[in-house]
This record gives C-alpha cells, structure tokens and sequence, in this order.
C-alpha cells in the first residue's frame, strides 16, 4: 500500500537547518530540566502514594489541612484526572502501610459526610527508588550501545553512530519537554514513573526500526545506482520508503491518541510520552540519521 505516487522530495537540501531547529528543541528541554526540573514518581523516589476517588468534588487545601494535623502537610497533593480524585504523594518513611493507613484516617475524619474509595497504594523504599532509577539508566544506555552495534554490523560503523545520535536527540527533546509540560496541561500526570520509562525503551525499538528501513534502502540503491552521488541516492530512499514510514508511525500514533484519550489516568503519562516520541524519531530517522550519514561522507570525500 502506497499513500504517495512516486516523490521527488529534497529531504536533505535544507539538512542544516533541520540541525538548528533539533538543537533548540534539545537546547529548550535541557534548560527546562535544570531550571524546572522533571518530577519523579515513586517508584524512583521512595515513600508512599495514594490516588483517592471522592464520591462528591474535594479542594486540594482542604486535603492539605487534612494532612497537616498528622504531620504530612509537606506532601504532593494534586487533583488526578478529575476534581473527585486526589494524588497524595509523602516521601515520609515507615514500616509496612503506616503512612498510608494515616492519610486514610485522616481523610475520614475530615471528611466524614464523603465516601472515598483508594484507587491505588503504592509503598516503596527508598533503597528500592534507587536501584530503580540506576537500573532505568542503565537499560536506556544499553540499549542505545546495543543498537549502535548492531547497525555498526550490518551496515557500517557511520551508520550505527547516526542511529544513535537520533536516538538521544528523540529521549533528550521527549525528556525535556515532559519536563516543560508537566503540571501544563488539567489531568495528564507526566511524573517518571516505570510506565514512562517503558514508553521512553519502546521508543528506541519504534525510532531505530525506521531509521534501519531507511539504511536498508539505502544499501540497496548504492548497488544499483553505483554513479550516482550519496546524496541523490538517500534521497531517493528516503522518497521510496516515505509511505511506509507515515503508515506506520501514524498508525502508531492514532493508537496513542485513542489510549490518551480513553485508556485512563494510568495510561496517559505512557500514551503521551511515546506519542511525542513517535513524532520527533520520525522527524529524526530522516533529518538527524540520515543526514548524519550524508554530511559524514562528504566531510569523508573532501579529505581525501
């Protein structure tokens, strides 16, 4: 199936403009992460998280007052999908559910005429938050090592290097600018939580498939096209396999837009994450990896 006839697009003509307009983007959510910051959920941080379900709309103050006659007023409370649920976040350390049999009492006594259901209860320690959040690191790394290897392989050692050089463009501009967003937009939690990590390794998988369809192409018409120059030649890959690479993503992205919508509270930080992503690894398998490649030879050719 061909959305396109057949194309004739200059992909890589205004290439080093395409290299500004990545570099903001990566500039902006690196000064948005050390000025703002990104929220951790409490996997990676440790303590205690409750998401409570009101049968009738609450304030987040009166649940704060709630909190502050036992103690916890320092802890995170914000509304969670709706103005009926509250996420209470404590970083305050106990044994067993403690802290989380507190805020349960609590909330009872200060609202005794409202019937509350616990959604959820999460206790993690904050050894645990720690190995958690080296082990996310680790398998971000490692997959971007292991990649790069296997593209390195089967196609050459330039080639795997563009590949990841996309890939941390797509992890830094989706990190960053979760960091810009969060807290944005009513009911969409883009805490980092082991959802959004998930999000951010199935992001690598989706974003280096493309970029390896695009290489593939590309070997085969430096076979067939063997006086023609680089350039012409990925252009004309990145022409040939343009139908495939927007029937695929877009497929994944309507699926994304339709779990953000009515997947859940749960789903949405994933949903978001990997939608963002989808779009930019499409953006980068042609206007960061493959140009990489193309500027890599030319810089190659004038040397020698």
């Amino acid at each position: 199936m061909r959305l396109f006839k057949k194309t004739t697009i200059d992909f890589l003509v205004k290439r080093r403009f395409w290299y500004l307009v990545s570099s903001a983007m990566m500039a902006v959510g690196v000064v948005s992460l050390f000025t703002k910051g990104i929220s951790l959920g409490i996997d990676f941080r440790g303590g205690t998280e409750l998401v409570v379900a009101f049968s009738d709309r609450v304030e987040v103050r009166d649940v704060r007052i709630a909190l502050d006659k036992i103690g916890l007023g320092r802890s995170e409370i914000k509304s969670y999908g709706s103005d009926r649920n509250i996420l209470i976040r404590s970083t305050e350390q106990a044994e067993g559910t403690t802290i989380g049999d507190r805020i349960k009492d609590a909330l009872q006594k200060q609202f005794p005429d409202k019937k509350f259901d616990v959604l959820k209860e999460d206790k993690i320690g904050p050894k645990i938050g720690k190995e958690l959040r080296r082990d996310a690191l680790y398998a971000i790394i490692w997959s971007m090592l292991a990649i790069m290897g296997y593209i390195a392989i089967r196609f050459k050692f330039t080639y795997g290097l563009g590949a990841v050089i996309a890939i941390v463009h797509d992890v830094f501009t989706t990190f960053g600018f979760l960091s810009i967003l969060n807290g944005v937009i009513p009911g969409l939690n883009l805490d980092i939580t082991q959802e959004v990590i998930a999000a951010f390794l199935t992001l690598i998988g989706v974003s280096v498939n493309d970029t390896v369809v695009i290489f593939d192409r590309i070997r085969e018409n430096e076979k067939i096209y063997r006086s023609m120059p680089l350039d012409k030649v990925m252009n004309k890959s990145l022409n040939d396999t343009l139908s495939r690479t927007i029937i695929t993503s877009g497929t994944i992205f309507l699926v994304l837009v339709i779990l953000l919508l009515f997947g859940g509270e749960v789903n949405r930080g994933f949903a978001f994450t990997l939608g963002f992503g989808i779009v930019t690894g499409t953006y980068s398998s042609i206007y960061v990896a493959s140009a990489f490649v193309a500027d890599w030879n030319l810089l190659r050719k004038k040397k020698s």
